[in-house]
This record gives C-alpha cells, sequence and structure tokens, in this order.
C-alpha cells in the first residue's frame, strides 16, 4: 500500500499549497523562497498573530498547511477534525516566567492559590496548559480550586468548558485586570510585558525551567505543523515535500542552535515521550473529550512519510 502511494508520477509542475507559518528563524529562508522542493509551491497567509490561524485551520481546514498550538490539534484530533500532524514542532518555550502578578501587590504564593483569580487568554491555550501543568505536578496546586478567568473561548466550538472556567466581560484585558486587582495573576505567552508593574509568579523561574528540562528531558511543545486529510489523500508526495522542508529549515539554524535544549523536535521518535505527556496533562486538564493515543495520531502520517519521519 506504501509504495501505491508513494511511487506516483511527480507533477510537471509544482503544487501550489495555502499555508500558514509565523517567521521564525528556521523558518525565515523557507517562507522567503529561499528553500525550495520542486513538487510544491508553498504560498504564504501573513497571519499576526499566529494563533489567528488556528481556528480557521481547526474548524474548517483553511489552509493545505498550518503552524497549530499542540492542544488545538489534540482538541481537533479528539473531535474528528480531517487534519494530520506532522512530526514537526516549530515552536517551543520553557514556560516558568509565563505567569505573572503585579508589583503592587502582596505576591500570592504557590501554596496559597487555591480559591484565587488566575486569568488567561483561553482555558485552552496551549501555554495555560502548561503553565498549570507545572503548577500542578511540581508546585501541588490544586487547579481545580482556582478561578480560571478567560478572554476567549477555545478554537474547537465543540469543546465545554469545566465549571471552574468563568469569562471576563468583553473589552478586557489581562494586563489592565492585574493592575485593577480584578486577577490575582495571569498568564502570557508571546505577549509577556516588559514592565516593572509585573514580576513572574514563580521565583528564579529560569532555574526553574532548567530544573524541569532535567527531569522530562525536552522543552514544552507549543506550536507543531498540521496538513489536512485531503492533501494527505490526493497528494502524498506533497506532504512528504512539506516535512522535508520544515526539517531543512531546522537544519539551517542548526549551527546557532548548538549546545542548546532542542525547542525544534522532529521525528516520531523524538515526539513520543513528550506527546504522551501532552496528552496526559491535556486530560488532567478536562481538555479532551475522549482518550486519544500517540500510535493514534502518528498513524495518520507514518504511512506517508515512513522513515523518513523517524
Amino acid at each position: 500500500m506504501q509504495s501505491e502511494i508513494l511511487n506516483v508520477n511527480r507533477p510537471t509542475q509544482p503544487l501550489r499549497l495555502k499555508a500558514a507559518l509565523k517567521s521564525y528563524a528556521h523558518t525565515r529562508a523557507l517562507k522567503a523562497g529561499e528553500l525550495t522542493d520542486p513538487s510544491v509551491e508553498l504560498v504564504f497567509d501573513e497571519i499576526e498573530p499566529i494563533h489567528n490561524a488556528f481556528a480557521p485551520m481547526a474548524r474548517r481546514q483553511a489552509f493545505d498547511v498550518s503552524e497549530l498550538a499542540i492542544v488545538t490539534y489534540l482538541q481537533a484530533k479528539a473531535y474528528g477534525k480531517p487534519l494530520i500532524l506532522l512530526p514537526a514542532v516549530v515552536a517551543a518555550r520553557f514556560q516558568q516566567g509565563c505567569i505573572i502578578c503585579s508589583t503592587a501587590r502582596p505576591k500570592p504564593t504557590l501554596d496559597a492559590l487555591a480559591g484565587k483569580r488566575i486569568g488567561v487568554r483561553a482555558y485552552s491555550q496551549t501555554t495555560g496548559m502548561w503553565v498549570r501543568a507545572i503548577l500542578g505536578e511540581t508546585y501541588g496546586v490544586p487547579l481545580e480550586q482556582i478561578d480560571w478567568v478567560t478572554l476567549d473561548r477555545g478554537h474547537l466550538e465543540e469543546y465545554a468548558e469545566p465549571p471552574f472556567v468563568s469569562h471576563a466581560e468583553p473589552g478586557k484585558q489581562l494586563l489592565s485586570m492585574l493592575r485593577s486587582g480584578e486577577i490575582d495573576a495571569a498568564i502570557l505567552g508571546n505577549d509577556l510585558p516588559d514592565d516593572p508593574d509585573f514580576t513572574p509568579l514563580i521565583d528564579n523561574a529560569a532555574a526553574a525551567d532548567r530544573e524541569w528540562y532535567a527531569r522530562h528531558g525536552y522543552v514544552p511543545i507549543n506550536h507543531v505543523v498540521a496538513v489536512t486529510e485531503d492533501l494527505a489523500r490526493t497528494h502524498p508526495l506533497a506532504v512528504r515535500a512539506v516535512y522535508d522542508l520544515l526539517k531543512r529549515g531546522k537544519d539551517s539554524v542548526a549551527a546557532q542552535n548548538a549546545g542548546a535544549p532542542d525547542k525544534l523536535l522532529f521525528g516520531y521518535d523524538a515526539l513520543r515521550g513528550p506527546l504522551e505527556e501532552t496528552i496526559q496533562y491535556c486530560e488532567q486538564q478536562k481538555l479532551l473529550p475522549r482518550k486519544l493515543s500517540v500510535d493514534e495520531i502518528f498513524a495518520d502520517s507514518l504511512r506517508i512519510l515512513g522513515e523518513s519521519g523517524s
């Protein structure tokens, strides 16, 4: 079956694919057209912030290829959306500096967070999932005893949030709510402020992240890449080409990342353990409607990528 799929004739013209990827060091050459493959042409929609691409991709497959938050992908898979994960991480981050509080008020202690109000853009936001996982696992915080105050709904319309999630009034912003004391802490990702009015809730967050990495062996995954089932069914060689281009993008920045923890995990072997833990954290936080397994997820692309995805 695999050989029949992958030995089809290559098209004489490159297949144009609608794509959404943020501009990172490892995607710059790909987006600039400096990394190419004769079988595909990626036509990028410039979307800023990139999370605005996630709901259209998850709900209606608005792109052939798209960056996707790992929690959004897992929810999409659990709800039967026709998306396929490529074993390619394009964004990962240490997370313990992402929960902040106001310097104008007494700093909440980690052992007294029960009953507090913590703001996050959406309960299903991946950064929020990781911060909660760390609070619960590392510091013993009772996650369901916190009022998680959100601004947005999740990317999957089918998802029903647990009862300990509440919604701020329309127009509210996390930093202004933190300044006014409406919330006791807030979780932010790429929009973390460089402002002396705010400080990390977790002391020595960088050292705490190093300890977490020493225990777990990977950097928490934020964004992966997904393709549509339709593309995989009709043009499997294009899917392999996209994966190879992404991997070449990682290879292009290997020298500058040498010696640092690998934030761009590629391949089934590298992703298996981190993905198993990510699924476990999502289940604990009531983010998934059903059980998922890594084997179920990998099976979608394994027949196309084969050994090239290992």
